[in-house]
């Protein structure tokens, strides 16, 4: 028999998005003491970052005892939307639901539709993806690297990485017309040649982030009060890397070895082994997960290094195909999986020889990370839950799609 005092409904209360609470006799009740078992909708509006998440979490005074992340506030039905647009279309939509890493969503929809079609890109177009998609993922690290330390109570690091990211910004944004969607893969390459000049001042704006990324290491790393928030806080297993699906700088952080530009190359990957590195810790907890992200900053603007001094050699050369005017992939089926900054994207493409996809069906990153809460968080302080929650970097509309 149980009792329950309270309130719950739909409307929110005003502060910070608590929007539920319920106090019932639980194990506790039977206790010298007489606690009961607290439970505390968490959201939907989201502690952290941009989005709307839930999270149900049930307290014995102030140590969570079970959590249960809530998602779909954000579902627009992207999967769907696929199957009414034509292969041009679809990379407009692939590129929004994980709104810091549009380049690399849309490079699994192109890179599966040209597997499809039997398609070789020019290698210029090859190398050149490759330079973008490594500052896409230096551009969503940075957000995090300065975010995170905002969450719990840092507000300096945030300015440093908005001004680093802003330099590598400039660029994408000349490129591409866009600052956040680019919409600049296209199938058969990229949507137009680079501007005079646009390799030469990449390099230098990666020169000028590269020599500031010791702020990080400095800062942030070397603030006690950022150790002590982190360290040994929220460890996440490598059984529970694999029974999730987590993968990502978040699976590397708890010692698993995996990353599908090493393991399964695509794009120039292949030919930057001698360049890439793929960072791990064994910790598993909330500063692991930092130090992994830092470092593939460093190891990200290495490989964007690598791919200009590749492009400086060769030879001049289109960037993209000439298609026809009604593009149909053939009938048949293919998957394509990428390494983006938060993890892996899955692209499963289902095709009835029509210019739209039959099917589409999208693997986020994001969406498996955050399943590994309903685990990671029993067991921990309230008070630890932002510092936990920050650091599995997810994008909530990469959850929802």
């Amino acid at each position: 028999m149980t009792s329950s005092t309270g309130t719950s409904g739909a409307g929110t209360n005003g502060t910070g998005g608590v929007r539920e609470t319920t106090v019932g006799i639980g194990a506790g009740a039977a206790t010298e003491l007489g606690t009961a078992d607290m439970v505390l909708n968490i959201g939907p509006q989201h502690p952290s970052t941009h989005g709307v998440l839930r999270l149900k979490l049930r307290l014995d005074g102030e140590l969570i005892t079970a959590a249960e992340p809530v998602v779909g506030y954000m579902h627009r039905g992207a999967e769907k939307l696929f199957e009414a647009r034509d292969y041009r279309q679809i990379v407009m939509l692939a590129n929004r639901h994980d709104w810091l890493s549009a380049f690399a969503n849309e490079l699994g929809v192109v890179l599966g539709v040209e597997r499809m079609l039997g398609m070789e890109v020019p290698e210029r177009a090859t190398w050149t993806r490759t330079l973008l998609a490594e500052l896409n993922r230096v551009l969503n690290h940075l957000m995090f690297l300065g975010s995170y330390p905002l969450e719990l109570g840092g507000i300096t690091p945030v300015f440093h990485a908005f001004r680093e990211r802003e330099q590598l910004q400039a660029v994408m944004e000349e490129a591409s017309g866009g600052r956040m969607h680019y919409m600049f893969n296209r199938v058969g390459g990229l949507k137009e040649d680079l501007p005079a000049g646009w390799y030469r001042r990449v390099r230098a704006a990666v020169a000028a982030v590269r020599g500031r990324m010791g702020v990080f290491d400095d800062l942030v790393l070397g603030n006690d009060i950022f150790r002590a928030r982190t360290r040994g806080v929220g460890v996440l297993s490598a059984a529970s890397v694999h029974a999730y699906g987590v993968s990502g700088p978040v699976a590397r952080a708890s010692g698993v070895d995996f990353d599908l530009r090493r393991d399964e190359p695509y794009l120039a990957y292949g030919e930057l082994g001698d360049v890439l590195r793929v960072v791990t810790r064994q910790e598993g907890d909330c500063l692991a997960r930092f130090e992994c992200l830092l470092d593939q900053v460093h190891n990200a603007l290495a490989l964007a290094d690598a791919c200009l001094d590749r492009l400086d050699a060769a030879a001049p050369g289109p960037i993209n195909l000439r298609l026809p005017k009604v593009l149909k992939a053939p009938e048949g089926h293919t998957y394509t999986w990428t390494e983006n900054p938060l993890g892996v994207n899955g692209y499963y493409l289902v095709s009835r020889g029509d210019k739209t996809p039959w099917r589409l069906k999208l693997r986020s990153a994001s969406f498996n990370n955050i399943q590994a809460l309903g685990e990671l968080l029993p067991g921990t302080l309230v008070a630890d839950m932002v510092a936990i929650l920050g650091s599995m970097f997810f994008v909530v509309g990469d959850i929802d799609k």
